[in-house]
Formats: C-alpha cells, sequence, structure tokens
C-alpha cells in the first residue's frame, strides 16, 4: 500500500476550487472492449443493489428495514467507484470521505479480513445516526478496493432517545462519535469493540445485529468482486474501476460545455439559532459554470449556531451533489461526477462547515434539505424545463420511553419520519405525500409495523387540505399524523425539523405551502403549540401529538391556472372551497358535495382574478403588527399570514415575529412577486433567452 504520509492528503473535507483546464478529463478511451466495459459497469451497480438486498433482510433495525441505509463500492484510494439503485442521496455523497478517513487513519496497518467502523462527522460522516462499516476487499494479498454499508442506527445514545437533542451545546451530548475502528480484525470478531459500542446505546440488541448485517453486506460485495477476479482478471477489474469514474466525468463534462457559462446566486434559510435574536439564519450558494467545470461556493453561510441544525463538511458536499444529480437523473453518481462538480464549503466555522465539537445531528433537516433546494432553484434559470419549487422539509417525531408491557422494561423507541409534497414542476403538479428528497427511497413506515414494536397507537394519517403550495403548477399536498403512547413510563418526546419559519416556497411565482410543527392535544383544553424543535419533552399517557408535514411550493402565478383544475382539486378535496377564491381567485359554486360536483363561475372568477391582481403587492407591504394582530383575533389564518401577507409569527401564541417576516417577505418579493402576471410557458421562453444570451 501506499505510505501513510502520502494517504493522509487524500481527504479535501470539503474545501475544493476548480482544476485548472489541462486536468480535466475530455475523452474517454477504455482500454477495455466496449462489451466488457458495459458488463462490467453494470455488474457493479447490481453488486451494490445485491448489498441493499442483504441489508434489508438481515437488518434488526425498523428503520434501516423501512431502507434508511446505502451502499457503495470504491477503489484502493476510497473514491466512489458505484451506488446502487436505490440508495439515498445525503449517504453517498459522503462514502468517498469516511472509506478516505478510514485510510488515513489506518495507513499500512489493513489486512484481508479486516472491517472497519466509523460514524464520525468530522471525518467527511454525515451525523451520527449514520454507522457505516467498510471491508477492504483483496484479492492474492492485493488491496484491490473497498465495500461500505451504511445504516442509519435508530439510537446512538446522548441525552435523548434517538439522539436528536436540541439542547446539546456540543456533539457530547448528542451520542457516541466513532472514529475509524476495527471491528473485525484479520477476520476475528472484536466483540469487546461490538459490545462496547452497543453499551453506550438504548437498544444494544438491534445494534449488534445490525453491524453484522452491515458486515455481512460488505462481503457480499467482496465475494461478487472476487468472482469478477477470477473470470475476468484482476486487472481487468481494475482498469474498470478506474474507467468507470472517467466515463462519468467525461459525461458530466459534456454536458456541463453545451451549457452557458456564467455565475448564479441563491439563498435560503434556517429558521433561527435560540441563543440569538429571531431571525433566519441564511446558507448562501455562489454557482459558477466555466466551461466544462460546475463550482458551488458556500463559503458566505452564516456562522455555525447553537444548536443541532448545523452540517460538517460531508453533508453539505452531500446536499449539493444530490441537488445536481436531480438535473442529470440519467448519468450514474460516482467519483468522476466529483471531478467535474467541485464545492467549496468555505472554512470551519459556518453553519454548512461546523468544526468539532459542535452539535450535528440535525444536519439532514437543515442545511441539508436547503442547499438541495436551493441548487434546484439555481438550475431553474440554467434548464427551465427542469425547474421545481420547493419540497418540504425532512423530519423526525420520536418518542421514546420504558416498555412496560415487556418483561425487563426495555427502552421502546418509535422513530418516525413523515411523508410530504414535492414543489411543482415546470407545466407539472408537485408530488403528493411523497419520501423527502433526502432520502426519495424512503419507504413509509406501516403503522402496524411500529405499532408491534412500540406502545404507540396511529389515530390519524392523512392529506392536508391546502397544504400545496399554490401555483400554475401547484405543490404536492404534505400528510398529517397523529399519535399517543396507550402503554409506558418515562416517556419523552422530541422533534428535529425546521421550516417553521422559511416556509416551504415557491418558485417563479408560486406561493409558499404551510409551516412545519408539533401540536398537542390540538382542539382541547390542553392544547399546546410545540414547535419544529424540541427534545426530552415529557409527556402522559393520554397526550395526543399531531404534525403536519408541509407540501410543496407552487410553481407559476396561481391566478395563471386553468380554474378547471383548481376545481378539479375542490373535488379531489386537496383544495377548499374558501383557498380556491383565496388562493386561485378561482370562485366555485357548490352542485352537490356528496357527489363531488362542483363548477367555476367564471364571471365572479375574472373579477376575484383582477381584484387579487391589483392588490397582492400591496399585501406584502402591508403593516405585520395589523397581521399579527388579526391572527390572533382569528380572523386571519396560518395560510393568510404565510401566503398573502409574508407575515411570520409564533404559531402558538401569535407574536410577531418582525426580523424573520422581513426576511421572508424580502424573499418574497425577490423570488415570486417579479412573476406575476406571466404564464409559465412565457416564464419557460423568457428564461430560455437568458440562457442564449449568456451563451
Amino acid at each position: 500500500m501506499t505510505g501513510k504520509k502520502q494517504l493522509m492528503t487524500l481527504s479535501d473535507k470539503g474545501i475544493q476550487f476548480p482544476p485548472p483546464a489541462e486536468k480535466r478529463l475530455t475523452e474517454f478511451k477504455s482500454e477495455l472492449d466496449p462489451i466488457t466495459f458495459e458488463v462490467l459497469r453494470n455488474a457493479f451497480v447490481n453488486i451494490v443493489d445485491q448489498m441493499a438486498e442483504q441489508l434489508l433482510r438481515t437488518c434488526y433495525s425498523f428503520v434501516i428495514y423501512c431502507r434508511d441505509f446505502s451502499s457503495g463500492l470504491s477503489d484502493p484510494e476510497g473514491n466512489l467507484v458505484m451506488q446502487g439503485t436505490g440508495d439515498i442521496a445525503a449517504h453517498v455523497g459522503t462514502l468517498h470521505y469516511t472509506c478516505k478517513a478510514v485510510i488515513e487513519e489506518f495507513g499500512d496497518d489493513i489486512n484481508p479480513g479486516d472491517v472497519f467502523i466509523i460514524n464520525d462527522p468530522f471525518r467527511g460522516g454525515s451525523h451520527f445516526n449514520d454507522t457505516r462499516i467498510l471491508r477492504p476487499m483483496f484479492y492474492k494479498g492485493e488491496l484491490i478496493g473497498w465495500s461500505q454499508a451504511n445504516g442509519h442506527w435508530a439510537d446512538m445514545g446522548g441525552a435523548t432517545p434517538g439522539s436528536f437533542n436540541i439542547t446539546a451545546l456540543d456533539h457530547m451530548g448528542e451520542g457516541l462519535r466513532i472514529t475509524p475502528v476495527r471491528i473485525w480484525s484479520k477476520g476475528v470478531w472484536l466483540e469487546d469493540v461490538a459490545k462496547m459500542i452497543a453499551a453506550n446505546t438504548r437498544n444494544p440488541g438491534d445494534v449488534i445485529g445490525d453491524m453484522q448485517a452491515q458486515a455481512e453486506a460488505t462481503a457480499v460485495a467482496e465475494r461478487e468482486i472476487l468472482r469478477l477476479c477470477e473470470k475476468y482478471g484482476v486487472e481487468t477489474i481494475k482498469i474498470a474501476f478506474r474507467e468507470v469514474q472517467d466515463w462519468v466525468e467525461v459525461l458530466m463534462r459534456n454536458r456541463l460545455a453545451e451549457l452557458p457559462d456564467g455565475t448564479w446566486y441563491a439563498e435560503d434559510y434556517i429558521d433561527q439559532d435560540p441563543k440569538l435574536e429571531e431571525g433566519l439564519i441564511p446558507i448562501k450558494i455562489k454557482f459558477t459554470i466555466e466551461g466544462n467545470h460546475a463550482h458551488y461556493d458556500l463559503s458566505g453561510s452564516h456562522p455555525q449556531i447553537s444548536t443541532f441544525l448545523n452540517a460538517a463538511y460531508g453533508g453539505s458536499f452531500a446536499g449539493i451533489v444530490a441537488g445536481t444529480k436531480y438535473q442529470f437523473p440519467d448519468l450514474p453518481l460516482n467519483s468522476g461526477l466529483y471531478r467535474a462538480v467541485t464545492v467549496n464549503v468555505g472554512e470551519p466555522g459556518t453553519v454548512v462547515n461546523a468544526e468539532w465539537p459542535s452539535p450535528c445531528a440535525g444536519f439532514c433537516s437543515g442545511p441539508f434539505e436547503k442547499l438541495m433546494n436551493s441548487v434546484f432553484g439555481l438550475w431553474a434559470d440554467i434548464m427551465p424545463e427542469r425547474t421545481m419549487g420547493c419540497a418540504f422539509n425532512l423530519e423526525y417525531l420520536l418518542v421514546g420511553g420504558r416498555d412496560t408491557r415487556i418483561q425487563g422494561r426495555p427502552y421502546f423507541m418509535w422513530y418516525d419520519w413523515m411523508a410530504g409534497g414535492w414543489g411543482g414542476r415546470n407545466g407539472r403538479d408537485g408530488f403528493n405525500a411523497t419520501a423527502p428528497v433526502f432520502g426519495a427511497q424512503y419507504g413509509v413506515q406501516p403503522l402496524e409495523g411500529q405499532e408491534r414494536l412500540a406502545p404507540v397507537l396511529t389515530k390519524c394519517h392523512d392529506f392536508v387540505q391546502d397544504s400545496a403550495g399554490p401555483g400554475e403548477a401547484r405543490g404536492g399536498l404534505g400528510a398529517e399524523k397523529g399519535g399517543s403512547v396507550f402503554e409506558g413510563e418515562r416517556i419523552v418526546v422530541s422533534y428535529c425539523c425546521d421550516r417553521e419559519r422559511s416556509v416551504t416556497w415557491g418558485m417563479w411565482g408560486g406561493l409558499p405551502s404551510i409551516p412545519h410543527g408539533v401540536w398537542l392535544n390540538k382542539g382541547t383544553e390542553k392544547e399546546r403549540y410545540l414547535g419544529s424543535i424540541f427534545s426530552n419533552l415529557p409527556i402522559e399517557l393520554d397526550d395526543v401529538f399531531t404534525r403536519p408535514s408541509a407540501g410543496g411550493g407552487g410553481v407559476g402565478d396561481p391566478l395563471m391556472r386553468d380554474p378547471k383544475l383548481v376545481c378539479e382539486d375542490v373535488a379531489d378535496e386537496y383544495v377548499s372551497v374558501e383557498r380556491a377564491r383565496i388562493d386561485y381567485g378561482v370562485v366555485i359554486r357548490v352542485i352537490d358535495p356528496d357527489l363531488a360536483e362542483y363548477e367555476v363561475d367564471e364571471t365572479a372568477t375574472a373579477v376575484e382574478r383582477a381584484r387579487i391582481a391589483g392588490a397582492r403587492l400591496g399585501w406584502l407591504d402591508a403593516d405585520p403588527e395589523a397581521i399579527a394582530a388579526g391572527y390572533r383575533a382569528k380572523e386571519l389564518n396560518v395560510m393568510d399570514c404565510v401566503r398573502q401577507y409574508g407575515v411570520i409569527l409564533d404559531w402558538g401564541n401569535g407574536e410577531l415575529l418582525a426580523n424573520t417576516t422581513r426576511q421572508f417577505r424580502e424573499m418574497m418579493k425577490r423570488r415570486v412577486a417579479p412573476y406575476w402576471g406571466k404564464s409559465l410557458a412565457v416564464l419557460s421562453l423568457e428564461a430560455k433567452e437568458r440562457v442564449k444570451l449568456a451563451a
């Protein structure tokens, strides 16, 4: 193997810069014949998919069973060779970093039969729950590559069941940090190390089971790669590992070369830093295409914050890569793409490059999805046909305590994520109640399985009417889920989310969705609003918790939506009669609601749309204190405040958040208002003309 000093230079820790033109691969020339190359390229994808099947069928954790995992193959230097067809974007963008961290740590002391474990976000991982098992693959004593299986463990210890702790001032309050550690040594299971790791979690049995299941998944990859070495020769496999990366680099560079050079800017927000005065936390991107290379610069983002919504460099890099990959769905993802698309996360100490020992368990709800959605917005100006509004924010609700149904009263964890709405698209509505963009292959957890494994009863699970962001192409609908604990003791609930204040936004004149947030005992005398981030909140057996997921943001002016489509949405109960008038200016006559018979009052609709068009710019300058007073008096609701007036409140007590409102209104005046009065067809033509002029 290469010496350790040289290996120490492998990881760039997210601080990248565009390579000079002479170092950019622009022509793919294979040493292999085309058939062998294609067979091996597809074999590598198939091997990673086999790893996924192995893990899916042998895991202990219900979270992993619901597909919160990823796998990958890397070359001897840790560069990603191939992912599978169903891996989570946030994981894949960090797998090469954690592989390089193991190589850097152990240098020449890597042997056949060794297996390593790591979950360290400060060494390229995502957050502590995402625990990676890595196996070096040797053929006749030569290291030829690595296989890696990553799974989200439901608990990594710390002060909060599930390890999402809003009160953590540093990562020590979040859970166990595993730096690169050997877990099998030359084929020998280091049981003492494994038990030490498991003992620091609330479900040690599941941890040991998942650890072994992930290790077996990596063994499947090793077995298949060695089989290919025997069939084609090890040199052929080594060449194929290198060339599939070169091939993706050339494909990506060719696509970029067809696009105009230029620089574009985007900004999105995290809701707050609890230790600072209220106000949104900006994440800023400067994006440049120069010839056949794309570069993202995040260095202008806000300093790291005092709660768990920071991201270390690996998580931020993954957000950019995942957002970019969505624009080129036909291209495979490996380190070849990372050569053509570079990311500078900026110097350590920001919300997108938090330095040790900052808390970062909630990176997925914080910077990651803001970066992905910002990338969607950036590419809308370059490839308008792929325009998509903001998607709902990934969220986790965790209920934990002691399960008194079972002898010994073990810990239980009800670890739940919601489906929600994706943004409207250019000419198409967004997807309803879909897995988050963070992991589009997430499974919606079956309620029956949850209730078998934890004493939590689900009491409602349904679409949220009017949650879709209005637009000529509306967003998809969010969902609402509620439940209560029917048996147990020492029960606490935690919530990891965002966009309670930086509400899911629209594009090209489309309007926002609804805020995220949890309610306790909603509609009763014990009603209490809990917000979008909290941890270790004690609850009683008769308490009912509910929360909606947002819908997706709309795309295009909602006054341009075909009234017949609005009427269909009303018949489908996606949109209420009232919001059809308020958000779309469409006046609906109710014929027979039981038979879903409605019709458009065309004359009244024309009048209403003209009224809204003449007044709505002024609404964004209305006195925010007056709007807050109207909300407290129940004259206005949440959607009125957000969509019509751009006013953000504490949704529990109606207190005006003045700084946040100012920032949110500025965003709407930049992202929404300038596009009103134009159809999507016109906006698309204008965007294409701008692209031509730039070229």
